[in-house]
């Protein structure tokens, strides 16, 4: 990422708002890896959003996956962010690159001829900041993912600045796979605000085991732990987590 690059300054996490005016919330949600569970747990932070009576939006930048329904293109992932959230924009703000080849978003885009710029996602999630109360912005696969030969997620999520929850799937290496992520968050300067424990496996050995391990060295708190569902819903998996320790969460006081 060039020095030049457009950047989002922070928004203030501890600061008391003026006149009494809440601060907005907003995060982003990283994963250790594809198919961790960041579209579950983004889910259920909107649904719980909603629940507080906060105008939430979710936004997935980029969408690698899409098939055409009724003549539009649609992404689970996406979908799943829309359903969970009560304002509902155009797709070009909340999806500005959705991308049809089920790959990585550099080898999706160069397929279908598209050059993933970051300066319309972050004029899209400055226009979703502007409508809503509460924006929850989800990554795409892990945290270092190409989208061009010299930009990735975490250059995108580094430009928007915004608090990160990082996603945990349980497995094998998890521990590992989790605390690479974490320095390259830190690396980048950004405030790693909670994590989520997300089952993969219906046996694990050693889970537990491996979210002590986690929580001992993590440098943030554990939001929850979400087992198998037999329902994964964003109100199933929301029963599992608490984000009132999170920057702004409503009703939180910051301090």
């Amino acid at each position: 990422m060039a020095l030049e690059d457009p950047v989002i300054a922070p928004e203030p996490q501890a600061a008391a708002a003026a006149d009494g005016v809440p601060l907005r919330f907003s995060c982003f949600v990283a994963g250790t890896d594809t198919e961790i569970g960041k579209t579950l747990t983004s889910s259920a932070m909107l649904y719980a959003l909603v629940r507080n009576g906060a105008r939430a939006c979710g936004m997935k930048p980029i969408a690698a996956g899409a098939v055409v329904r009724d003549g539009a293109l649609h992404n689970d992932d996406a979908d799943q962010l829309i359903e969970a959230s009560n304002v509902h924009l155009p797709q070009s703000l909340t999806t500005p690159f959705m991308l049809k080849e089920p790959a990585a978003p550099h080898i999706a885009a160069a397929l279908e001829g598209v050059a993933i710029d970051p300066v319309p996602i972050l004029a899209a999630y400055l226009e979703i900041a502007a409508l809503t109360d509460a924006t929850v912005v989800e990554g795409v696969g892990g945290f270092r993912v190409p989208l061009t030969d010299n930009y990735d997620t975490a250059d995108l999520a580094q430009q928007l600045g915004l608090p990160v929850v990082l996603v945990v799937g349980l497995r094998l290496g998890c521990i590992s796979h989790a605390l690479l992520t974490v320095e390259a968050i830190q690396a980048r300067g950004l405030k790693l605000v909670g994590w989520v424990a997300n089952t993969l496996e219906f046996e694990m050995n050693f889970a537990d085991e491996n979210i002590e391990a986690l929580a001992a060295r993590i440098p943030a708190p554990l939001l929850g732990r979400i087992p198998r569902l037999a329902k994964p819903t964003a109100a199933a998996a929301a029963e599992y987590l608490d984000f009132t320790s999170l920057p702004n969460w409503p009703g939180r006081r910051n301090t």
